[in-house]
C-alpha cells in the first residue's frame, strides 16, 4: 500500500468494509464449492431472500462475485478465488493467536496447579 493516493486507500478500505459483514463471509464460503440462486443461499444461510440479496449485490459492486441469469433466477458464482487465500490467512493468523493464548492460559493453569500442591518436606533426622 505504500505510496498510494487517498482515493486509493478509500478503495481497499470499502474492500475491507465488504469483508467485515459476517453474512457476507458465509455467502461466500457457500459460493465456495458451488453457484448458487437467491433462494438457496437464503435457504442455507437462513436470512430472508431480501437481506441475501442486498448482501449479493455489495459484494457485486466490490467484485467478489458475479450474477448470471437463467430463466427467472440469478445464479451467483465467485469471480475470483484468489478471495478464499486472504480469507484463509486471516484465519490463519487468528488461530496462530488463539493457539499462543491457550499456551499462556496453560502455562498458568500449570503454575495455578503446583500452588495448590503441598510441598512435601524432607523428615528431620532425630
Amino acid at each position: 500500500m505504500d505510496g498510494l493516493p487517498p482515493q486509493a486507500l478509500d478503495q481497499v478500505a470499502d474492500f475491507f468494509r465488504t469483508l467485515a459483514e459476517p453474512a457476507r463471509l458465509q455467502i461466500l464460503n457457500l459460493l465456495r464449492t458451488a453457484e448458487h440462486n437467491v433462494g438457496e443461499l437464503a435457504e442455507l444461510t437462513g436470512y430472508s431472500i431480501a437481506n441475501v440479496s442486498r448482501h449479493l449485490s455489495q459484494l457485486q459492486r466490490q467484485g467478489f462475485v458475479l450474477r448470471e441469469s437463467r430463466g427467472n433466477n440469478a445464479y451467483y458464482r465467485i469471480a475470483d478465488p484468489a478471495i478464499y487465500q486472504l480469507c484463509d490467512m486471516v484465519c490463519g493468523q487468528i488461530a496462530k493467536r488463539f493457539d499462543a493464548q491457550a499456551a499462556q492460559g496453560a502455562a498458568f493453569t500449570a503454575l495455578r496447579t503446583a500452588a495448590k500442591t503441598p510441598r512435601r518436606t524432607k523428615a528431620k533426622a532425630a
